[in-house]
C-alpha cells in the first residue's frame, strides 16, 4: 500500500521507494498495541538510480488506504466477516490512525539518531520506571511503579506482573519486526552491488566515519545505551585501549573469582541512593530522573 502510494507521488509507476517499517506491539503500559513506526525517503529511486523528490504525504489519505488493505487481509484470512467490515465503515472513527511527522534532512545528524532511536525503541524506558523492593513495600511484595510519557499517570506492578507484561512483546523464533522495503531491500542493494561488479556502492547520504571507526563502533553503542564508556578508566577517567582478547573460559572465571565478580546474575539489585516512601513516589520522582528526552532513550554523546 505504501509502496503504491508513494510511487504515484511521483508519477512513475516503475520507481522504487525507500522504506524502513518496525513492528510496534507495546501501548504506554506495556498493554498490548500493535502498530507500525516507518521511515520513508520522500520520493522513489528510478530505473537508473536516480532520487526524485515526490510529493509531502497526506496522513488523511494513508490512513484510508491502510484501513482498506488490512480489512481485506483480515476478510481473506476469515478473521473479519462482510458484514463486519460493512458495520466499521460506518463508523465515525476509522479506528485506524496515521500520523506524518516533520521531515528530517540529511544534514540533520541528531535528528537522523533520534528518529532511528524511536524507530525501533524498546517496550520499557528505565528512566521512567521505578522498582520497590519486597522490604521497602507496604505489603511485603517488590512493585515496579511505571509513569507514562509526558503526563503523570503511571501503573502500579507487583514485579512478576510487569516481567508477565513485558515477555508478551518478546517475538517468536523466527520473526522479522523490521523489514526494509524497496532501495534499502536486501536484494535491491544485493542486485547494485552485483551491478557494480562487487564495488563499493555508494550511499545515499555521504558517511562521514571511516571503516576502522565503524568497526569500533561496538564502544559508542554500550555507551548510548548504558550510558557508561567501556574504554574510560574507572580510576584515573583516561582513555584505554584494548590490549588483548581473553576467551579461556578457565582463565575468564579465575579472574572474575579473583575481583569477586563472577557470577553477578545472582546478586540483588543494586540499592538506591535515595530510599521513598511508596506514597511519596509520583512527588519525587522527577528528583531520581536525569533526563529523558522526546523519545524516551537516553541522549547520544556528542563526542561520538
Amino acid at each position: 500500500m505504501l509502496s503504491e502510494y508513494l510511487k504515484q507521488t511521483v508519477n512513475d509507476d516503475t520507481a522504487v521507494p525507500a522504506v524502513v517499517i518496525a513492528v510496534q506491539t507495546f501501548g504506554d503500559f506495556l498493554n498490548f498495541n500493535s502498530h507500525l513506526h516507518v521511515i520513508a525517503a520522500d520520493g522513489c529511486f528510478d530505473g537508473d538510480g536516480n532520487f526524485v523528490i515526490g510529493q509531502t504525504p497526506n496522513a488523511a489519505e494513508l490512513e484510508e488506504a491502510f484501513r482498506y488493505e488490512v480489512l481485506k487481509m483480515l476478510n481473506k484470512e476469515g478473521k473479519l466477516f462482510d458484514i463486519t467490515i460493512e458495520n466499521m465503515k460506518s463508523w465515525n472513527h476509522s479506528g485506524f490512525n496515521v500520523y506524518c511527522s516533520y521531515p528530517v534532512y540529511a544534514d540533520d545528524k541528531d535528528g537522523i539518531i533520534k528518529l532511528a532511536e524511536y524507530i525501533i525503541r524498546a517496550p520499557i524506558s528505565q528512566e521512567r520506571m521505578y522498582y520497590i523492593p519486597a522490604d521497602e513495600s507496604d505489603d511485603g511484595v517488590a512493585r515496579v511503579i511505571y509513569k507514562a510519557k509526558g503526563s503523570n499517570s503511571k501503573e502500579n506492578f507487583t514485579a512478576v506482573d510487569f516481567l508477565a507484561k513485558l515477555i508478551t512483546h518478546i517475538p517468536n523464533k523466527g520473526e522479522q519486526l523490521v523489514r526494509y522495503y524497496g532501495y534499502y531491500s536486501n536484494k535491491s542493494r544485493g542486485l547494485r552491488k552485483k551491478a557494480d561488479n562487487d564495488q563499493q556502492v555508494s550511499d545515499i547520504v555521504e558517511k562521514d566515519i571511516s571503516k576502522k571507526q565503524f568497526r569500533k563502533s561496538w564502544a559508542r553503542l554500550i555507551q548510548k545505551i548504558y550510558n557508561v564508556d567501556p574504554l574510560c578508566c574507572p580510576k584515573c577517567s583516561g582513555k584505554m585501549r584494548i590490549i588483548a582478547f581473553i576467551e579461556d573460559k578457565v582463565l575468564i572465571r579465575k579472574i572474575l573469582k579473583h575481583l569477586d565478580l563472577w557470577m553477578p546474575c545472582n546478586n540483588s539489585p543494586p540499592k538506591k541512593s535515595v530510599t521513598y516512601a511508596h506514597n511519596d513516589w509520583c512527588q519525587d520522582y522527577e528528583s531520581q530522573i536525569e533526563y529523558e528526552d522526546n523519545y524516551s532513550q537516553l541522549n547520544p554523546y556528542d563526542e561520538f
